[in-house]
C-alpha cells in the first residue's frame, strides 16, 4: 500500500534560513509580497528585518500585523480585504502558528473569493491560492509543513479545521534564531505541542513508514531539549534541536494525523480560549494513559525515543516510564489545570458533553488507537479536574 507524500517545494533549514526569502521569491518568479504576521513580531523588529533584507534586494513589502492568536473568521476577512485591496502575488507568513494559519486562510479567499464556513472538511481545498513562503518564529506547530489551517468561528465558537494541499506553503524557511526570544511559557506550551504532534502521529491509526520515520526522529530531538530550551531560551543547540523536532512532527502528522488529543483540544480552545499547545499540554498525560492498552509497543517506542526508556525495558516498564515523563514534564513547565487556568470547575463539567460531541465530529479520535465514545472523552475532561 502505497502513501502520499505532501511537503512544501523549497524548504531552506538552519540559522539564517530566514535571510534567503529573497532567493525564494525570485525563484517563484515573484516580486509583490505582502507580510502577514501580528503585531509583536512588529516590535521585535523581525518584520522590519525582512523588508530590510527586501530592500537590500530591490524588493518591498507591506505589512499586515492585525492576525489575532486563534485566528477567526473575523481577523481573516480584515487579511483578505488588504490581499484584494493591494497588487500582492505571494505571502511571506511570519510568526507562530496563528499568523502561518492566517495567511494559510487569506491565500485562499484572497485569490479565491466566498468564506471561511465554505472551504472547512470536509470539503477538501486542492486548489492553489497566492504562494506562501512560512517563516516560523516559535517551535511547535509546524504548521510551515501542514496542509491545515484552523479558523474559529466566533458565531457558533466552532474551530473549524480546513484541509488540503492548497494550504500547504510553497516554501518553509526554518531558523532556529527566529526563537531565541521566545518567553519560558511559549516555549513549554509550543514545545509540548510538537511533542504531542510526534507522538499522535506515531500512534496514530494512518500512520506509516515514511511518518514513523519523521515522527520519531522529532520525539528524539525533542523530549531531550524541551527543558533546557525552556530553563534557558538563550541555549542556541536545545533551540535549534526543538525548531527541527518541531518542523519534523510537522512532516509527521501532516502525512499521518492527529489523533484524540487535538480531538479534544480545540473545543477546550474555542469554549474557553485556552492556547491550543496549553490544552494539548493538559490533556497528553490523560489520553496517553487510555490509549496505552491498544498500542504498548508504540508508545514505548515514543518513550525509548524521549529518552526516558531502555532499549532493554519491557513495553509495560517503558510506557510507565512514559506517563512518569509526561506529569513530570507537566509539573516542571508550570502546566496548569483548567481551574488553574481560571475555568469554573462547573462550567467544564458542564460544557464536557458538549466539547466530547464535537471531539467526535473531527473525526482526529477515530485516529486513536483507541477510540472513545462519548462518554469516556468525558471522563477524561473530568480527570484533567
Amino acid at each position: 500500500m502505497s502513501t502520499q507524500v505532501i511537503l512544501p517545494r523549497i524548504m531552506q533549514v538552519g540559522e539564517g534560513a530566514s535571510l534567503k526569502i529573497p532567493d525564494v521569491l525570485e525563484s517563484l518568479g515573484c516580486k509583490r509580497p505582502l507580510i502577514i504576521t501580528d503585531k509583536v513580531m512588529v516590535e521585535l523588529g523581525y518584520a522590519s528585518s525582512i523588508q530590510d533584507v527586501l530592500s537590500n534586494n530591490s524588493m518591498t513589502a507591506d505589512v499586515f500585523d492585525d492576525t489575532v492568536p486563534e485566528p477567526t473568521v473575523a481577523s481573516i476577512q480584515a487579511g483578505v480585504n488588504k490581499v484584494r485591496e493591494g497588487d500582492y502575488d505571494s505571502i511571506i507568513a511570519l510568526g507562530g502558528g496563528s499568523p502561518i494559519d492566517s495567511a494559510k486562510a487569506i491565500a485562499i479567499l484572497g485569490k479565491h473569493g466566498g468564506t471561511m464556513q465554505e472551504y472547512k472538511f470536509p470539503r477538501v481545498v486542492n486548489e492553489s491560492g497566492l504562494p506562501i513562503i512560512a517563516v516560523p518564529t516559535t517551535a511547535g506547530t509546524g504548521s510551515e509543513v501542514t496542509k491545515f489551517t484552523i479558523i474559529t468561528d466566533e458565531t457558533s465558537d466552532e474551530k473549524m479545521l480546513c484541509v488540503g494541499v492548497g494550504f500547504m506553503p510553497v516554501a518553509a524557511l526554518v531558523d532556529y534564531s527566529l526563537t531565541l526570544s521566545l518567553p519560558p511559557r511559549i516555549t513549554a506550551d509550543t514545545g509540548i505541542d510538537a511533542l504531542t504532534h510526534a507522538i499522535e502521529a506515531y500512534v496514530s491509526k494512518k500512520a506509516n513508514p515514511y511518518s514513523d520515520s519523521q515522527a520519531l526522529s522529532a520525539i528524539k530531538l525533542l523530549g531531550p531539549n524541551i527543558r533546557q530550551a525552556y530553563r534557558d531560551g538563550s541555549d542556541k543547540q536545545a533551540r535549534e534541536a526543538m525548531m527541527l523536532g518541531s518542523t519534523l512532527a510537522g512532516v509527521a502528522f501532516c502525512n499521518a494525523s492527529v489523533a484524540l488529543v487535538h480531538g479534544m483540544s480545540r473545543p477546550i480552545g474555542a469554549a474557553f480560549h485556552v492556547p491550543h499547545g496549553l490544552s494539548n499540554a493538559m490533556l497528553l498525560p490523560a489520553v496517553t494513559a487510555f490509549s496505552i492498552p491498544e498500542a504498548p509497543e508504540r508508545y514505548a517506542d515514543c518513550a525509548r525515543a524521549m529518552g526516558v526508556a531502555e532499549a532493554t525495558d519491557s513495553n509495560d516498564a517503558a510506557n510507565k516510564k512514559l506517563l512518569e515523563e509526561l506529569h513530570a514534564l507537566n509539573d516542571e513547565l508550570k502546566v496548569p489545570s483548567p481551574e488553574q487556568f481560571g475555568i469554573d470547575r462547573d462550567t467544564f463539567l458542564n460544557m464536557a458533553p458538549t466539547m466530547a460531541e464535537q471531539a467526535l465530529a473531527s473525526g482526529s479520535p477515530n485516529n486513536n488507537p483507541r477510540v472513545p465514545s462519548s462518554e469516556q472523552i468525558v471522563e477524561i475532561y473530568r480527570q484533567l479536574l
